[in-house]
């Protein structure tokens, strides 16, 4: 087995999933951001200093590649759901 391969989730003889991104080049030398809905790509070590907008079912969350967050997938990053909160009553 290969030692980088232990990182990902996915079975050694797999390799890790990722997506084929057409304007990688262009956004390497121009720092633009590429827009994405592939949640389930996983960060690979080239991405690092990339900006991806990553969907969450609603908006496009902005999120710039570190070197800590290779290995992992690009939803982990995009959270899909809003934090619940009561409302103050009037009462109180």
């Amino acid at each position: 087995m290969h030692p980088t391969l232990r990182l990902y989730s996915r079975s050694s003889w797999k390799g890790p999933y990722f997506v084929n991104f057409p304007n990688l080049r262009d956004a390497l030398r121009s720092n633009t951001q590429i827009r994405t809905q592939a949640r389930a790509c996983t960060i690979l070590p080239t991405y690092i200093g990339l900006r991806f907008a990553v969907h969450n079912g609603k908006d496009y969350i902005p999120i710039t590649i570190t070197q800590d967050m290779v290995g992992h997938k690009l939803g982990e990053f995009s959270p899909t759901r809003k934090k619940f909160h009561y409302k103050a009553s009037k009462n109180k």
